[in-house]
């Protein structure tokens, strides 16, 4: 039997990545969080002091980089030159950094590279901003999950103040503003609903509501899963 793929999109804090590895388990086939190989390619960027319109700089980084995902059951680590960067890479500053990295022609042509061909080797459930649009446009399931910019920023200042890093409220709102719209104007492979993309919002439901909704969908295009 095929792969199954499953692509998951919409705009930071909806709870994309949550919503995916859940999913991911519920079938016992693969997540692959491609936001978290941005996270990466940013941070060597930052630590390397390179400026991201340095597209010179930026694509002999990526010569000289060995980004690998390891999967250990149900727990993704990005390995970045041979270093687990996974949690390093959870940082409001690299999470910022990674929507501009995200929007150049050169990084997403190396990392969606490789993304696809991790789903032509097995079933797989991918979250993002573009997958169903640009990485995976024949995924079996498409759903874009959205939610209500207040609510999005409320998820994103509980989730850093859970890691112990304090964001303002209002800081959290217009970093998730900000963040729209990089990733829905940039010229390559923006923000976007995929025109046969279910939309599932996100905004007053609980996470397992959300699961069982998209679980539902699922089985309802793929009877044999």
């Amino acid at each position: 039997m095929k792969p199954i793929k499953i692509a998951i999109d919409g705009p930071a804090g909806a709870g994309k990545s949550t919503i995916a590895k859940l999913i991911a388990d519920k079938l016992d086939i693969i997540y692959l969080d491609t936001g978290a190989m941005y996270r990466a390619i940013a941070l060597k960027c930052l630590e390397n002091d390179i400026d991201f319109e340095d597209k010179k700089s930026i694509s002999k980084l990526l010569d000289n980089t060995d980004l690998e995902v390891a999967f250990n059951h149900s727990r993704q680590n990005i390995i970045l030159d041979g270093v687990d960067v996974s949690d390093k890479i959870r940082t409001t500053e690299i999470s910022n950094a990674a929507s501009a990295i995200a929007a150049l022609p050169e990084v997403r042509e190396k990392l969606v590279d490789m993304q696809r061909e991790i789903g032509q080797e097995r079933s797989i459930v991918m979250d993002g901003r573009d997958i169903g649009t640009y990485v995976l446009p024949d995924a079996d399931v498409k759903i874009f999950l959205t939610a209500s910019l207040e609510e999005r920023a409320r998820r994103r200042w509980l989730e850093y103040r859970n890691r112990g890093e304090e964001i303002d409220l209002r800081q959290a709102m217009k970093e998730i503003e900000k963040r729209d719209i990089c990733d829905s104007t940039r010229d390559f492979a923006p923000l976007k609903k995929a025109h046969d993309a279910i939309v599932v919002d996100t905004t007053d439901k609980s996470i397992a509501q959300v699961v069982d909704i998209i679980e539902s969908i699922i089985r309802d295009r793929l009877s044999v899963v």
